[in-house]
């Protein structure tokens, strides 16, 4: 049976693995300065936009899911053709219509798959599954390596399915935002009222830098500094104390909306790297992608990994 693994563009991986383990990415439109765009992780393009700083605050940028007939078609094209079983995973549904529109076409594809498959000479029956991971940036970024480890050991399409959906309340989030009034605008244009207007300002008025800190989306803050490198070194400290403690899974996703000169000279890169090595951990880093800058803001970094339950202070 051949599985195949979809997941959309707001979920941050390395282009390499993405592109080494098949992973096929459901892409989102993003709309800058009246532009719009086809985000499908394509790294030409992120370093592109990084260097023209069409990330940066002052452009106006959002983003749309595609709708599902849009979905339907890419899957009839890509997807029904080349493997029996998909699972597609999306950003959490609770900021996005990526998992509501990705249903709706996957209830239509399940209709009219056969006569895809019998034009192109496939034989057999067509199954999916979409799954809500619950989660943002790296953290989507996580689930999606634990699954390719999961589909190594040829589960059943059911226990397939429960694993993932188990795994999605394990995984933890550090996010560290460069500027709480973009995310607090951009929230707003969302209708979504999880940063307050008082957080934005006191981290302006006060230049704090917040480690925001939980499992999946709902990130609280946890910790205040006085700026980005020292924040950085908190989440490096609470990465490395975790790793040494123990993990779920063996990966930490670290995306960062940086340069790569800025993301190697991050302060406890190199300790995080070392850890990683000696406990056997993968490190999947990368740039973010440009559907995450746009919802958390150039300059931002986010980190997960899966564990047990934890709080961000055990590792300080």
């Amino acid at each position: 049976m051949r599985v195949g693994l979809i997941v959309d563009s707001a979920c941050d991986l390395p282009h390499e693995f993405s592109k080494k383990n098949d992973v096929f990415i459901l892409p989102v439109t993003a709309t800058i300065d009246h532009h719009t765009y086809i985000d499908d992780h394509n790294p030409e393009q992120t370093r592109e936009f990084y260097h023209n700083g069409l990330l940066q605050k002052g452009h106006h940028a959002e983003t749309q899911a595609f709708t599902p007939a849009q979905i339907h078609d890419l899957f009839m094209e890509k997807i029904v053709t080349q493997y029996d079983f998909a699972i597609c995973e999306t950003v959490t549904r609770s900021r996005s219509l990526v998992y509501q529109n990705a249903t709706e076409a996957m209830n239509s594809v399940m209709v009219h798959y056969h006569t895809a498959r019998e034009a192109a000479g496939v034989q057999g029956n067509f199954t999916m599954r979409v799954v809500d991971s619950k989660q943002l940036f790296a953290g989507q970024g996580l689930l999606a390596a634990h699954t390719l480890t999961l589909l190594d050991k040829k589960l059943s399409k059911n226990a397939l399915r429960h694993e993932i959906e188990t795994f999605t309340d394990k995984i933890y989030t550090c996010v560290i935002p460069r500027d709480l009034h973009y995310i607090r605008e951009r929230a707003r244009m969302r209708g979504d009222k999880s940063v307050s207007a008082l957080v934005a300002f006191l981290g302006k008025a006060l230049n704090i830098t917040p480690v925001l800190f939980g499992r999946g989306a709902d990130a609280k803050p946890v910790a205040k500094t006085r700026s980005f490198e020292l924040a950085v070194e908190k989440v490096m400290n609470y990465a490395i104390g975790r790793i040494e403690a123990g993990l779920l899974t063996p990966y930490v996703c670290l995306s960062c909306g940086l340069s790569w000169q800025e993301i190697d000279t991050l302060p406890g890169l190199d300790r995080l790297r070392e850890t990683c090595d000696q406990h056997g951990v993968e490190l999947l880093l990368s740039q973010m992608g440009i559907t995450s800058s746009i919802y958390i803001g150039q300059g931002s970094l986010c980190l997960a990994l899966g564990a047990e339950p934890h709080t961000f202070s055990d590792f300080q």
